[in-house]
């Protein structure tokens, strides 16, 4: 599968993998902007996708961020459908107690390409019964 790349902006970093067998593409900002405890900002990637078929892009937080700056992502994982071809931006969150900057060139999400299967929708008057029923959030307890 081939994943096309096309810079927007001369100080923008195409993706890659940090390492063989790594799941998601490192995402790079092109922008300094400084996000506040509780605030969020849409950072820019300087960068536009166009995805293979049957595919979709996941953004995703950086681990290293969250455990040491509290730095998430907001609508994690973001969606990024075969068919958009806008800039991608990253929805980031402050949840520590710091402000935190994020740098020009810094890794600020990855981004993983899955494959998408499209389901034909039927209304049904009925369901198939299960074990579990109706039952929702925390019905399975917590051992």
């Amino acid at each position: 599968m081939k994943l096309m790349i096309k810079k927007i902006n001369p100080e923008a970093k195409i993706p890659f993998y940090a390492h063989s067998g790594d799941a998601g593409l490192d995402l790079f900002s092109v922008q300094k902007i400084l996000i506040r405890p509780m605030e969020r900002k849409l950072v820019s990637t300087g960068i536009k996708i166009q995805l293979p078929a049957n595919t979709e892009a996941q953004v995703r937080p950086r681990s290293g961020l969250a455990l040491k700056y509290g730095i998430t992502l907001l609508n994690s994982p973001g969606t990024v459908d075969e068919g958009y071809r806008g800039e991608i931006k990253v929805l980031m969150i402050n949840l520590g107690e710091e402000p935190f900057l994020v740098e020009k060139g810094m890794k600020i999400a990855q981004m993983v390409v899955k494959p998408v299967e499209q389901v034909s929708v039927e209304e049904v008057d009925r369901l198939s019964d299960t074990d579990r029923g109706q039952e929702g959030f925390g019905s399975t307890g917590m051992k």
